[in-house]
């Protein structure tokens, strides 16, 4: 108990890396819009799907394959945010 304003202080300086939380949202909005690019401009990520550029492609290769899920992952996402749950 003695470290009790020590880890509220901490976890308000937490970045989204470690509040997994935030984790999922950032790693959810990565994948919706990386997907949304490549159905919008196809040629920006179909070129490169090696290297550091080829994380863009995957992403968008779930988008589009996982939609149902990443759908229903984004909206109790969007729910426990505003709602709190």
């Amino acid at each position: 108990e003695s470290h009790a304003p020590l880890t509220r202080a901490c976890a308000a300086h937490m970045s989204a890396l470690f509040d997994f939380k935030s984790f999922i949202t950032t790693v959810l909005l990565f994948i919706c819009t990386c997907t949304y690019v490549k159905l919008r401009a196809p040629t920006l990520l179909d070129a490169h799907r090696t290297g550091f550029r080829g994380v863009f492609w995957k992403a968008s290769r779930i988008g589009e394959r996982l939609s149902p899920w990443v759908g229903v992952a984004c909206m109790y996402m969007a729910a426990q945010t505003l709602f709190g749950f």
